[in-house]
């Protein structure tokens, strides 16, 4: 009978030691970002970069829907974009907090995406999941076309990709954008649609859209601090792809970037035009 009381303390004391090791493995899980709706997973950001790779156990994500987009978002400033699933690869550029990437998918405890034409990855550690509706599928191939190309170098009067009637120029370079010659690109490869060659040709094109009525894949117009005092479409002097979100997607003076737009850029805002 002694041997039996032994038996039946040490089962429950064993019970007790499980429960208390699942309890401790639940309350450690990190929580959504209530102040971030549109993000649906988030990874902690402290740590060294490197941490990321110790891991191999993949993440549980939830599976995006047909109709759903899924960015990569920068949760800190400063997060690298690497050639490689690990921090010893070499670094392509880097994304400021907020900032959005496409997401391909996980390799470990890093994100797949897209970054100047090239397959890249960002570490789980500093960034977020975010969640857009998607519009039509020729308007989502115009936004993975200019998404492919996110950290390419803005070059003011960069050649463009064809001549505003679709005949290509031989002088183009992939590297190298101002606003509308990514515009262009971005509707000719995606939509086979022929955009003008500046801002302010560009801005004759398409059909007008309300700002209330404004959606995913329009072309949204703006002026800036040099251009805000002229006349007609003297004025205008950027050109940027709406997202959804008060995100769009645009190069200007620094690289090709998904960024929200900034009330000092809704000051500037002249109009939306439609393309398809």
């Amino acid at each position: 009978m002694k041997h039996k009381k032994l038996i039946f303390i040490f089962v429950i004391a064993a019970a007790v030691l499980t429960l208390a090791a699942c309890s401790s493995t639940y309350t450690d899980n990190n929580t959504d970002n209530i102040n971030n709706p549109g993000a649906i997973i988030t990874g902690p950001i402290d740590g060294e970069e490197k941490a990321a790779e110790g891991g191999t156990e993949e993440q549980s994500l939830p599976e995006p829907e047909d109709n759903t987009a899924v960015y990569i978002k920068a949760t800190v400033s400063g997060v690298n974009v690497r050639s490689g699933p690990a921090s010893s690869y070499s670094s392509l550029g880097s994304l400021d907090m907020g900032d959005m990437v496409m997401y391909l998918g996980d390799e470990g405890n890093w994100r797949k995406t897209y970054y100047r034409g090239k397959t890249a990855y960002v570490s789980a550690l500093y960034t977020t999941l975010y969640e857009m509706e998607k519009a039509s599928d020729i308007i989502e191939r115009v936004i993975e076309e200019g998404a492919r190309l996110l950290g390419t170098p803005y070059v003011y009067g960069a050649v463009r990709l064809h001549n505003g009637k679709g005949k290509l120029n031989s002088g183009f370079d992939i590297n190298k954008f101002d606003c509308s010659s990514y515009t262009q690109y971005m509707y000719y490869y995606g939509a086979g649609v022929n955009l003008d060659l500046t801002t302010r040709t560009q801005i004759k094109q398409g059909e007008y859209v309300a700002r209330n009525d404004i959606q995913r894949g329009d072309l949204m117009f703006f002026t800036n601090s040099s251009r805000k005092n002229l006349s007609g479409i003297e004025r205008v002097g950027h050109v940027a792809l709406y997202l959804g979100d008060n995100y769009i997607l645009h190069t200007a003076s620094d690289y090709a970037v998904i960024e929200k737009i900034s009330s000092t850029r809704w000051g500037y805002y002249i109009e939306t035009r439609r393309f398809v």
